[in-house]
């Protein structure tokens, strides 16, 4: 079994407040305190088969520009997640399965590239994709795995488990190999510093469903070694590649943020909770900065701060 990061963008950063701030509000963490950011999914190889964990932004996506508002960035593009992925040393028609965290583009901006490909998705997500004819909508009706009521096998030692909060069709993988527990998540935390922390982040459709997740998440760590996999940290394919396992009593260290690069803003701008990207051209010219204080994101309903100046 091989698991590798497929990774697309870098050196972006979060603040404390996005990151933790979804059940206490944000006033309760300083918005001076920022967190490694970054973009990767990742692929599985079993030997006999390829398994993708979610397949990146669309190719056309513009990366967020940062300024003093910006309470995510992705970081900046390496390259499309198809180049990323021919780079491992993947084809299209190589890849067997895909299963899907949860809907949104930073997870499933590439899913058009794989026709072949059998695409697990929650129930929850699936309407926005339910065009596509090789779309399985998953029933997680193999039973309890471990601690997490609902689950379904997709290989040996491959499950795919219910995990709502973050939307309400999330979920998660975990992947059993040489006496270890891969959790490969979307957002059940947007950081490791929020699972030792136990905070869950403003990005959370569901907070009550959310803190089950999480609950169930550090209970399985504690019970198991688990390797914590995170899609939008360097810890999450820092810790891949150390086999690091999560002691939840002795934290991995908390690294700076790098300074953001200087970039030009389009007149686009990106929802940083769900990457809705609106474009002015779209929108009979209307600029976003004139659109009414109340106006919501057409894709998540969240308001007009949660946007980012877009490349």
């Amino acid at each position: 079994m091989k698991i590798q990061a497929v990774k697309f963008a870098e050196d972006g950063f979060m603040t404390q407040p996005f990151a933790m701030g979804g059940e206490d509000g944000v006033e309760k963490f300083d918005p001076n305190v920022k967190y490694r950011s970054c973009l990767q999914n990742f692929v599985i190889d079993t030997g006999s088969e390829v398994i993708l964990v979610d397949t990146g932004v669309p190719e056309d996506f513009p990366y967020p520009v940062p300024d003093e508002k910006t309470q995510i960035s992705v970081g900046y593009k390496i390259k499309n997640y198809m180049d990323a992925l021919a780079d491992l040393g993947y084809k299209p028609d190589q890849i067997s399965k895909i299963l899907v965290t949860h809907k949104h583009p930073d997870h499933t901006g590439a899913l058009k590239h794989f026709p072949n490909a059998k695409i697990y998705i929650g129930a929850e997500d699936a309407e926005e994709f339910k065009s596509m004819p090789n779309l399985i909508v998953a029933e997680f009706n193999d039973g309890a795995y471990h601690n997490f009521p609902r689950s379904q096998k997709i290989a040996d030692g491959i499950y795919y488990i219910e995990a709502k909060g973050h939307t309400k069709g999330t979920s998660i993988i975990i992947v059993e190999d040489g006496g270890l527990f891969y959790m490969i998540h979307g957002d059940v935390t947007y950081t490791d510093e929020a699972l030792y922390a136990n905070k869950i982040s403003i990005a959370t459709e569901d907070f009550v469903e959310a803190r089950k997740t999480l609950d169930r998440v550090r209970e399985f760590i504690r019970n198991n070694p688990t390797v914590y996999v995170s899609t939008h940290t360097p810890l999450g394919y820092e810790n891949l590649e150390l086999k690091r396992v999560v002691d939840l009593d002795k934290p991995t260290e908390s690294l700076p943020a790098k300074p953001p690069r200087e970039m030009k803003a389009s007149g686009k701008y990106v929802c940083s909770i769900c990457g809705y990207v609106y474009d002015p051209a779209e929108h009979d010219g209307v600029k976003f900065e004139d659109l009414p204080s109340d106006w919501k994101c057409p894709r998540c309903k969240q308001s007009k701060d949660k946007f980012t100046p877009a490349a």
